[in-house]
Protein backbone atom coordinates (compact mmCIF):
# COMPACT_ATOMS: atom_id res chain seq x y z
CA UNK A 1 0.00 0.00 0.00
CA UNK A 2 1.33 3.62 -0.60
CA UNK A 3 1.60 6.40 1.52
CA UNK A 4 -1.30 9.11 1.78
CA UNK A 5 -0.44 12.09 -0.88
CA UNK A 6 -1.28 15.53 0.07
CA UNK A 7 -4.60 16.74 -1.48
CA UNK A 8 -2.93 19.83 -3.28
CA UNK A 9 -0.26 17.61 -4.94
CA UNK A 10 0.00 17.38 -8.57
CA UNK A 11 0.75 14.12 -10.06
CA UNK A 12 4.09 14.18 -11.48
CA UNK A 13 3.04 12.28 -14.65
CA UNK A 14 -0.32 13.81 -15.52
CA UNK A 15 -1.69 13.04 -18.69
CA UNK A 16 -3.63 15.71 -20.32
CA UNK A 17 -7.20 15.34 -22.21
CA UNK A 18 -7.27 14.83 -26.07
CA UNK A 19 -6.23 18.06 -27.65
CA UNK A 20 -4.75 19.76 -24.64
CA UNK A 21 -1.28 20.67 -24.08
CA UNK A 22 0.86 18.88 -21.94
CA UNK A 23 0.86 20.67 -18.38
CA UNK A 24 3.71 21.05 -16.64
CA UNK A 25 4.04 19.61 -13.36
CA UNK A 26 5.28 22.98 -11.96
CA UNK A 27 2.77 24.83 -13.35
CA UNK A 28 -0.49 25.56 -11.27
CA UNK A 29 -3.91 23.87 -12.40
CA UNK A 30 -5.24 27.44 -11.93
CA UNK A 31 -3.53 30.86 -12.09
CA UNK A 32 -3.79 33.38 -9.66
CA UNK A 33 -5.80 36.57 -9.97
CA UNK A 34 -3.26 39.48 -10.86
CA UNK A 35 -3.25 42.23 -8.08
CA UNK A 36 -4.78 45.28 -9.40
CA UNK A 37 -2.41 48.43 -9.81
CA UNK A 38 -2.30 51.00 -7.45
CA UNK A 39 -1.22 54.52 -8.14
CA UNK A 40 2.06 55.67 -7.40
CA UNK A 41 2.36 58.41 -5.13
CA UNK A 42 4.35 61.18 -7.16
CA UNK A 43 5.99 64.04 -5.14
CA UNK A 44 5.99 67.50 -6.92
CA UNK A 45 8.93 69.24 -7.65
CA UNK A 46 10.57 71.80 -5.61
CA UNK A 47 10.10 71.97 -1.58
CA UNK A 48 8.79 69.37 0.16
CA UNK A 49 5.45 68.56 1.34
CA UNK A 50 4.54 69.46 4.64
CA UNK A 51 3.62 67.19 7.14
CA UNK A 52 0.30 67.42 7.63
CA UNK A 53 0.45 67.56 11.70
CA UNK A 54 2.16 70.73 11.04
CA UNK A 55 0.14 74.09 12.33
CA UNK A 56 2.57 76.21 10.57
CA UNK A 57 2.47 74.74 7.16
CA UNK A 58 -1.58 74.66 7.68
CA UNK A 59 -1.79 78.35 8.46
CA UNK A 60 0.42 79.23 5.32
CA UNK A 61 -1.63 77.11 2.86
CA UNK A 62 -4.49 78.70 4.43
CA UNK A 63 -3.26 82.57 4.20
CA UNK A 64 -3.06 81.79 0.20
CA UNK A 65 -6.02 80.60 -0.47
CA UNK A 66 -7.63 83.63 1.90
CA UNK A 67 -5.51 86.07 -0.36
CA UNK A 68 -7.83 87.83 -2.71
CA UNK A 69 -6.88 88.39 -6.15
CA UNK A 70 -5.06 92.20 -6.31
CA UNK A 71 -7.20 94.44 -8.16
CA UNK A 72 -6.30 96.97 -11.16
CA UNK A 73 -5.11 100.33 -10.27
CA UNK A 74 -7.79 102.58 -10.78
CA UNK A 75 -7.63 105.44 -13.41
CA UNK A 76 -6.80 108.94 -12.50
CA UNK A 77 -10.19 111.37 -12.25
CA UNK A 78 -10.29 113.36 -14.81
CA UNK A 79 -11.67 117.31 -14.77
CA UNK A 80 -15.32 118.17 -15.65
CA UNK A 81 -15.62 117.46 -19.56
CA UNK A 82 -12.92 114.77 -19.46
CA UNK A 83 -9.81 117.54 -19.42
CA UNK A 84 -7.27 116.60 -17.49
CA UNK A 85 -5.87 118.92 -14.71
CA UNK A 86 -3.02 119.45 -17.42
CA UNK A 87 -4.83 120.32 -20.24
CA UNK A 88 -6.17 123.22 -18.29
CA UNK A 89 -5.77 126.45 -21.22
CA UNK A 90 -4.01 129.09 -20.63
CA UNK A 91 -7.66 131.11 -20.21
CA UNK A 92 -9.00 129.06 -17.20
CA UNK A 93 -5.56 129.86 -15.69
CA UNK A 94 -5.71 133.67 -16.27
CA UNK A 95 -9.16 132.97 -14.72
CA UNK A 96 -7.82 131.54 -11.49
CA UNK A 97 -5.46 133.67 -10.92
CA UNK A 98 -7.88 136.82 -11.50
CA UNK A 99 -10.31 135.24 -8.89
CA UNK A 100 -7.37 135.49 -6.63
CA UNK A 101 -6.32 139.09 -7.33
CA UNK A 102 -9.23 140.80 -7.22
CA UNK A 103 -9.98 140.26 -3.03
CA UNK A 104 -6.47 140.80 -2.47
CA UNK A 105 -6.65 144.51 -4.29
CA UNK A 106 -9.80 145.05 -2.45
CA UNK A 107 -8.03 144.49 1.14
CA UNK A 108 -4.91 146.87 0.00
CA UNK A 109 -7.76 149.28 -0.95
CA UNK A 110 -9.36 149.35 2.31
CA UNK A 111 -6.36 149.69 4.20
CA UNK A 112 -4.85 152.46 2.26
CA UNK A 113 -8.07 154.26 1.84
CA UNK A 114 -9.56 153.75 5.18
CA UNK A 115 -7.22 152.98 7.85
CA UNK A 116 -4.32 155.11 6.60
CA UNK A 117 -2.01 152.32 5.48
CA UNK A 118 0.57 154.17 3.37
CA UNK A 119 0.73 157.11 6.27
CA UNK A 120 3.29 157.00 9.11
CA UNK A 121 2.67 157.13 12.83
CA UNK A 122 2.87 160.84 13.84
CA UNK A 123 3.75 161.37 17.73
CA UNK A 124 3.77 164.65 19.73
CA UNK A 125 6.74 165.89 20.70
CA UNK A 126 6.11 168.11 23.80
CA UNK A 127 6.53 165.58 26.49
CA UNK A 128 9.97 165.28 24.96
CA UNK A 129 10.34 169.35 24.81
CA UNK A 130 9.62 169.64 28.31
CA UNK A 131 11.69 167.01 29.75
CA UNK A 132 14.24 168.26 28.61
CA UNK A 133 13.57 171.81 29.75
CA UNK A 134 12.92 170.50 32.94
CA UNK A 135 16.46 168.99 33.60
CA UNK A 136 17.92 172.02 32.50
CA UNK A 137 20.70 170.75 30.94
CA UNK A 138 20.90 172.94 27.50
CA UNK A 139 19.13 175.23 26.34
CA UNK A 140 16.49 173.94 24.07
CA UNK A 141 15.41 175.01 20.69
CA UNK A 142 11.90 173.92 18.83
CA UNK A 143 11.14 174.99 15.66
CA UNK A 144 8.31 177.21 14.90
CA UNK A 145 6.83 177.74 11.65
CA UNK A 146 6.89 174.56 9.35
CA UNK A 147 4.55 173.49 6.92
CA UNK A 148 1.58 171.06 7.70
CA UNK A 149 3.69 168.67 5.10
CA UNK A 150 6.49 168.48 8.41
CA UNK A 151 5.57 165.27 10.34
CA UNK A 152 7.15 164.21 13.26
CA UNK A 153 7.81 160.53 14.19
CA UNK A 154 9.78 160.24 17.31
CA UNK A 155 10.16 162.32 20.07
CA UNK A 156 12.75 161.31 23.08
CA UNK A 157 15.17 163.29 25.71
CA UNK A 158 17.28 160.95 27.61
CA UNK A 159 20.58 160.75 29.62
CA UNK A 160 24.08 159.40 28.32
CA UNK A 161 27.75 158.39 28.75
CA UNK A 162 28.93 162.59 29.28
CA UNK A 163 25.85 164.78 28.87
CA UNK A 164 22.11 164.29 27.57
CA UNK A 165 20.31 164.15 24.15
CA UNK A 166 17.28 165.43 22.67
CA UNK A 167 16.20 164.06 19.41
CA UNK A 168 13.36 164.86 17.30
CA UNK A 169 12.58 162.84 14.36
CA UNK A 170 10.51 164.47 11.02
CA UNK A 171 9.30 162.99 8.05
CA UNK A 172 9.69 165.97 5.14
CA UNK A 173 6.86 167.41 2.71
CA UNK A 174 8.72 165.42 0.00
CA UNK A 175 8.86 162.04 2.56
CA UNK A 176 12.10 162.33 3.09
CA UNK A 177 13.48 161.56 6.60
CA UNK A 178 14.89 164.55 8.60
CA UNK A 179 16.20 164.24 12.78
CA UNK A 180 17.11 167.25 15.12
CA UNK A 181 19.58 166.59 18.20
CA UNK A 182 20.02 168.74 20.90
CA UNK A 183 23.01 167.94 23.45
CA UNK A 184 25.85 168.96 25.94
CA UNK A 185 27.45 166.22 24.51
CA UNK A 186 31.13 167.52 24.22
CA UNK A 187 31.18 168.02 20.19
CA UNK A 188 34.63 166.00 19.61
CA UNK A 189 32.29 162.53 21.03
CA UNK A 190 28.95 163.93 19.29
CA UNK A 191 29.56 164.63 15.95
CA UNK A 192 31.63 161.68 15.10
CA UNK A 193 28.81 159.07 16.85
CA UNK A 194 26.08 160.92 15.07
CA UNK A 195 27.62 161.48 11.55
CA UNK A 196 30.32 158.65 11.68
CA UNK A 197 34.22 159.33 11.51
CA UNK A 198 34.43 160.29 7.80
CA UNK A 199 32.18 163.18 8.34
CA UNK A 200 33.83 165.97 7.18
CA UNK A 201 33.08 170.08 7.66
CA UNK A 202 32.09 171.55 3.44
CA UNK A 203 32.17 175.17 4.68
CA UNK A 204 30.28 177.53 7.03
CA UNK A 205 26.42 178.78 5.85
CA UNK A 206 24.33 181.49 7.57
CA UNK A 207 20.92 179.96 8.59
CA UNK A 208 18.46 181.99 11.41
CA UNK A 209 21.17 184.89 11.92
CA UNK A 210 23.19 181.96 12.87
CA UNK A 211 26.47 180.44 11.28
CA UNK A 212 26.12 176.86 10.64
CA UNK A 213 28.44 174.36 9.04
CA UNK A 214 27.75 171.79 6.53
CA UNK A 215 28.93 168.46 7.04
CA UNK A 216 29.15 165.29 5.45
CA UNK A 217 27.39 162.05 7.36
CA UNK A 218 26.95 158.44 5.96
CA UNK A 219 25.72 156.80 3.14
CA UNK A 220 23.99 159.31 1.17
CA UNK A 221 23.09 161.91 4.23
CA UNK A 222 24.16 165.07 5.29
CA UNK A 223 23.81 167.29 7.89
CA UNK A 224 24.46 171.15 9.11
CA UNK A 225 26.24 171.74 12.62
CA UNK A 226 25.72 174.23 14.96
CA UNK A 227 28.73 174.66 17.67
CA UNK A 228 27.82 176.77 20.81
CA UNK A 229 29.69 176.84 24.00
CA UNK A 230 26.57 174.92 26.35
CA UNK A 231 25.10 172.98 23.50
CA UNK A 232 25.75 171.39 19.83
CA UNK A 233 22.20 170.79 17.54
CA UNK A 234 22.64 168.59 14.22
CA UNK A 235 20.42 168.72 11.55
CA UNK A 236 20.92 165.29 9.71
CA UNK A 237 18.96 163.39 7.30
CA UNK A 238 18.78 161.76 4.03
CA UNK A 239 15.98 165.11 2.64
CA UNK A 240 17.49 167.46 0.47
CA UNK A 241 19.47 170.28 1.86
CA UNK A 242 16.76 172.68 1.01
CA UNK A 243 14.63 170.80 3.44
CA UNK A 244 17.59 170.47 5.59
CA UNK A 245 18.37 174.31 5.84
CA UNK A 246 14.25 174.78 5.95
CA UNK A 247 14.70 173.09 9.89
CA UNK A 248 16.82 174.53 11.50
CA UNK A 249 16.25 178.24 10.20
CA UNK A 250 12.89 176.99 12.15
CA UNK A 251 14.69 176.67 15.22
CA UNK A 252 13.27 179.19 18.08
Amino acid sequence: MEPAQPADRVPADSTPPDGQPPVSPTTPTTAAEPARAEPALVEPAGEPAPAPDDPEATAARTVEHDVPPARPAAAPPTAKGGKARAERSPKDMALSLLVLLVPIALLLAFYRGFLGGDQPTVVDAAPAYEQARAANAFPVSEPAGLGKGWRTVSAGYRTVDGGSSLRIGYLTPEGQAAQLVQSDVPPERLIPAELTREGQPQGPVDLGGRSWQRYTARGNEQALVLLEPDRTVIVVGDARENELRQLAAALR
